[in-house]
Formats: structure tokens, C-alpha cells, sequence
């Protein structure tokens, strides 16, 4: 994986937003995606910070977990993507879930990390998102 960054073909980094109300998540993706150049840009701890940091920086891709206080991933996912079609959201699961998971896909949301992870197969799949 040495061949792996955060860095755009211009060499910017990405900027990726964080949507979870765990704070070891938060410290989970900072420690897989920072070392390798990806510039988090915000991070929030529920669906409504989300859409509002959303809308704020306009990261190139957005980690957001599913079951949130005041307002949920599934909500926010939907209001970013009515805002911005083609935003990137990789939706955090946990383990099982598969009527969440059918409702996801009927939003629009492609793709899915399960918790917990492994800091490789959660690179690999950051990357997989962004190259699409």
C-alpha cells in the first residue's frame, strides 16, 4: 500500500468530512487517513452538524455513520445528496443490518465500511470511492 495518498492529481489533498457521534471513530479515521496525506477538513458527532459542515467546506468525501443522535446518517445522507448529487458518502455499518443497509441503497448511497475495521481494507475502500 506504499503507493497510497491522500493527495489529489494536483497534489492537493482530499478533504474528508467526518459524521459520527464516536469520538474513537473520529480518532480511528484521523489515524488511518492523516498519515497518508488526507486533510480532514471537519469532523461532526451527529447527522445535522453533518449537513452543515457539508455544506461548509465541501470535503471530496464523507464518512458518515448510520445511527446518530438529532438527526440520523440516513437523513443527512439524503439532504447532502439532494444538495450535491454527485457528493462521495461512505456509509459506516454496523455488523447485520441489512433493512438499514436497503434503505441506504435507496438514497443513493453505493458504498459501505463495516465497523469495526481494519485501517487497510479502510484505506483501500476511501481510495476505491474516490477514483469512481
Amino acid at each position: 500500500m506504499s503507493n497510497i495518498n491522500g493527495m489529489k492529481p494536483d497534489g492537493q489533498p482530499y478533504k474528508v468530512l467526518i459524521v459520527d457521534d464516536s469520538p474513537l471513530i473520529h480518532k480511528l479515521i484521523r489515524k488511518a487517513l492523516e498519515p497518508i496525506g488526507f486533510d480532514i477538513c471537519a469532523a461532526g458527532n451527529n447527522g445535522k452538524e453533518g449537513v452543515e459542515l457539508y455544506d461548509k467546506y465541501r470535503p471530496d468525501i464523507i464518512t458518515m455513520d448510520i445511527t446518530m443522535p438529532i438527526k440520523d446518517g440516513l437523513q443527512a445522507s439524503k439532504e447532502i445528496l439532494i444538495f450535491n448529487p454527485n457528493a462521495k458518502i461512505v456509509m459506516l455499518t454496523s455488523i447485520g443490518d441489512e433493512e438499514t443497509l436497503e434503505e441506504a441503497k435507496k438514497i443513493g448511497i453505493k458504498h459501505f465500511i463495516t465497523k469495526p475495521f481494519k485501517n487497510e481494507e479502510f484505506i483501500r475502500a476511501i481510495i476505491k470511492v474516490l477514483d469512481k
